[in-house]
């Protein structure tokens, strides 16, 4: 990367340096303090796509996966609560009537929002079943994970009509008549990211709230191909790892091996996010994916095994970076990204690709 960094750059390494990175292990250990959400909503990250025009920055997607790497590198959990209110946004840019004027809002980072749309894939099953009421829409079902409770403002929360529709709608992130939190979440890691599910008994959701409702196999064929790229988050914790490594004299020949790995899979998956039809080369971006997430677990343990005992404790990055790393793994994963990887694991030769 040359040439002056982009003020949102800029941003992100501000708030990783100064905010992120020192509190990364009392957020993982205490939980996440809304001061660290105060300073992400002044930072001008959560417009990071929305248009200029709705007061976001429509940041070209090379800023927007290096503000991701760097955010995910210094506090993943921050990282994830984050990343979750993109979707919401861009739902925004492509609606039109009354929901659009939530927009500027969340482009200006005055509101945060969560996503509950991953039941979505579980299709022909149907966790959460929508339909008609009283004007409105009436929500039943289950929400498996929502991500960012009690930190999140608002949340776009989908299911599936009766006519066998993708149905996304907003409403506020608080427990309300129809909708019931779990407690969080205990995890491995992002404990800190208050991941619930939600029970849903008759949420009513006015009109104007719909954002999106369109033929379910059309919304698919836009979705399947999402979760077949290499997510930056993997490549920041990748690099937030050999960072570890240069602390360690012996350790110095394995950072530079390592981190020309990163620097190759970085490239290969970026050109493949690039490349301007999305349903295509499937096979290879699934290769691309496994192998990043092959040099992070590569990253990740070298910096445990540098650590030594020390490694172990609850203070150590190296350890937190390695559940954040069993994270990624599963973050997002379909049944298709599934199939690739564990195949991959099976290969004698992880670097040779897999076969169509």
């Amino acid at each position: 990367m040359t040439g002056p960094a982009h003020p949102l750059v800029t941003a992100a390494r501000e708030l990783a340096d100064r905010v992120l990175a020192p509190r990364a292990q009392s957020v993982d250990r205490d939980g996440m303090p809304e001061s660290s959400i105060e300073a992400l909503k002044r930072s001008g990250l959560l417009g990071i796509g929305a248009p200029v025009a709705d007061g976001g920055s429509a940041a070209p997607a090379s800023v927007v996966r290096e503000t991701a790497e760097i955010l995910a590198g210094a506090c993943c959990s921050t990282w994830f609560v984050q990343a979750q209110h993109h979707t919401p946004v861009a739902t925004l840019v492509n609606s039109a009537g009354p929901v659009r004027e939530r927009l500027g809002p969340l482009a200006r980072g005055e509101l945060l929002s969560g996503v509950a749309y991953a039941q979505l894939r579980a299709h022909p099953k149907i966790p959460v079943r929508v339909t008609r009421e009283r004007g409105g829409w009436r929500f039943d079902g289950r929400v498996p994970w929502y991500t960012g409770w009690g930190l999140n403002d608002v949340m776009l929360l989908a299911g599936v009509t009766r006519e066998d529709e993708a149905l996304f709608a907003f409403t506020e992130a608080r427990e309300q008549p129809g909708l019931r939190p779990s407690a969080p979440m205990r995890l491995a890691a992002l404990t800190a990211s208050r991941t619930v599910s939600l029970e849903l008994d008759g949420l009513w959701l006015p009109e104007e709230a719909v954002a999106l409702r369109t033929p379910y196999a059309t919304w698919a064929v836009t979705d399947r191909p999402k979760n077949t790229n290499a997510s930056p988050a993997v490549f920041g914790i990748t690099a937030a790892a050999i960072g570890l490594l240069g602390d360690e004299p012996s350790a110095k020949e394995t950072a530079e091996v390592l981190r020309g790995r990163l620097d190759e899979a970085r490239r290969q998956a970026y050109a493949l996010a690039d490349h301007p039809v999305p349903t295509e080369r499937i096979e290879e971006r699934l290769a691309c994916k496994t192998r990043a997430y092959d040099v992070m677990r590569a990253a990740t343990t070298a910096a445990v095994v540098a650590g030594g005992g020390r490694a172990m404790d609850l203070r150590s990055p190296a350890q937190r970076l390695a559940r954040e790393g069993l994270f990624l793994l599963v973050q997002g994963q379909t049944t298709q990204v599934r199939a690739a990887h564990l195949a991959w694991l099976g290969t004698p030769d992880p670097e040779a690709p897999l076969s169509p």
